[in-house]
């Protein structure tokens, strides 16, 4: 027997967390045993939860999410990605999971059908319940509806008990609901303050990080658990005008030895960067970008130094942004956000690699304009505007989980402006969380090194004379989850660094 029923909101509406569409009255739209029949109507907004323990589990991912989109599912949003302990049957690999919402025309036993058959397609056959699968695809809400039949319930009926489905789900919605569907979703919890307050009473945030359950971002051939210790990235300009090192690493061997001792400081990451994006900065072709970066690049990833160390190149180009992938390059870094290259975003997409966006109006040319510095609350209007920038990425097709955040210190920014951000990074995820918690867990990235707003406080003209400053300020982005710095002066910062991740160590052990 089908029986579908499908939630209406409350006369007043969506007003907050607590106040949940309550079915004051369901309707069935159908009741029969030939559970082929079907709900026709518009799209509808639905959750699908992803599970991976057999072979290439992030491949298993993609290749189910591309499926699904030629099958008439598109994806809207993704969870963060989490790498689990086995539950029921624990004697198995771990898993990898995460959930997308996405919108639909196909009815809830249609999609039903497409998930089963990309499951058998993948690799899926039966087994023991709860063992091994190459992939498993569970839909966890359908609309506002609630459905019971011989093959379907929905909502799913163990996601209540699953701290591991319930994680990616929370990623998916906001602090704030935004939707009569999504107030449905809570509604349809089994607790009375919806589901932020069945994934508190679960356990919450407190869960992520232990063992049975860490929250990862795909990277070269591992699973990086990216909230263990603050990254150091190392700055490799390529430029003749970039404004710290303007024309000191445009030779190959001169860019392999500062690589060399940025290493041996302590770096974990090099970001090189062909084309300069300081303020007034002139553009230069892809070509030209490409000219400078290929043979740096390509002797840079030949180091043996570089065997456990990541290469992220910081370019706006789509095709820069491919041909660095293709030669190795294992993160790209883009001002930008995808809003100089229209082509950018679906290329990302296309290499799966992690994406750092930066926060940006404008270009370099026209980023320090009069409109472009007007703010009237510039940690809320920041996160604002890159929220905007993830939400075009995901529909782009770029994961969430590939995706690290960066408020872009010193682009389209005054100096009371960077000052602001740097004590309000925790202000920043906050007003993001409002529309995504998946994006407001997305890793941090900083960039405060050497910037002219330091040289003015500190009054010094030189940027190189700015790295006490530099220091101070990557200690405060620390203490507000910053969770990589980009910075030139590499060993320095990287105690810094160390000193910040051991107090931050220290105070959770007192908590």
């Amino acid at each position: 027997m089908n029986l579908f029923k499908k939630l209406l909101p409350t006369k007043n509406g969506i007003v907050g967390s607590q106040k949940y569409c309550r079915a004051t009255f369901c309707s069935i739209l159908h009741s029969a045993v030939d559970h082929s029949v079907e709900v026709h109507s518009s799209d509808q907004e639905v959750v699908i939860a992803l599970g991976s323990n057999v072979g290439d589990r992030l491949n298993n991912f993609n290749q189910a999410l591309q499926l699904m989109r030629k099958s008439g599912i598109h994806i809207t949003r993704h969870g963060c990605l989490y790498e689990t302990a086995p539950a029921y049957v624990t004697d198995q690999p771990r898993f990898l999971n995460s959930a997308v919402r996405a919108v639909t025309k196909l009815g809830p036993h249609e999609l039903l059908g497409v998930l089963k058959t990309i499951e058998r397609n993948m690799g899926r056959s039966g087994g023991i319940r709860y063992g091994p699968r190459p992939i498993d695809l569970d839909i966890l809400f359908y609309g506002k509806y609630q459905i019971g039949s011989d093959i379907l319930t929905v909502p799913h009926e163990r996601i209540w008990e699953r701290p591991f489905v319930m994680a990616p789900l929370m990623d998916l919605l906001g602090s704030v609901i935004d939707s009569d569907t999504v107030a449905c979703w809570h509604s349809l919890s089994t607790d009375s303050d919806g589901l932020f307050g069945l994934w508190e009473k679960l356990g919450g945030e407190s869960l992520i990080g232990k063992e049975g359950m860490k929250r990862v971002l795909p990277i070269r051939n591992h699973l990086w658990e990216w909230s263990k210790k603050t990254a150091v990235m190392g700055i490799l300009n390529l430029t003749p005008d970039s404004f710290s090192d303007g024309g000191k690493f445009v030779s190959v061997q001169n860019a392999v030895s500062h690589v060399r001792s940025m290493i041996s400081g302590g770096a974990d990451i090099i970001d090189i960067g062909a084309q300069s994006t300081r303020p007034m900065a002139s553009r230069i072709s892809a070509e030209q970008e490409l000219d400078r970066l290929i043979p740096v690049l390509e002797a840079v990833l030949e180091m043996p130094e570089m065997e456990e160390k990541l290469v992220s190149v910081d370019t706006f180009y789509s095709d820069v942004a491919s041909e660095a992938v293709n030669k190795g390059a294992h993160l790209i870094n883009d001002v930008s956000a995808g809003q100089l290259d229209p082509n950018m975003l679906k290329m990302v997409a296309s290499l799966d690699v992690p994406y750092i966006a930066m926060h940006m109006r404008g270009d370099p040319t026209t980023m320090q304009s009069s409109d472009n510095l007007q703010y009237s609350d510039v940690c809320s209007q920041v996160a604002s505007e890159l929220f905007s920038r993830v939400k075009d990425a995901e529909l782009s097709g770029v994961p969430a989980w590939r995706i690290i955040l960066d408020p872009g210190i010193g682009f389209s920014k005054k100096t009371e402006h960077n000052l602001d951000i740097l004590t309000g990074l925790p202000v920043i995820r906050s007003e993001i969380a409002k529309r995504s918690l998946a994006a407001s867990h997305a890793p941090l990235l900083i960039g405060p090194s050497r910037k002219r707003f330091l040289g003015e406080i500190c009054n010094r003209p030189a940027a190189g004379e700015r790295d006490p400053a530099t220091i101070a300020s990557v200690t405060a982005g620390i203490f507000g989850g910053a969770n990589i710095v980009r910075v030139h002066n590499v060993r320095d910062n990287v105690d810094a660094v160390k000193v910040c991740d051991a107090m931050l160590k220290e105070m959770s052990i007192q908590l």
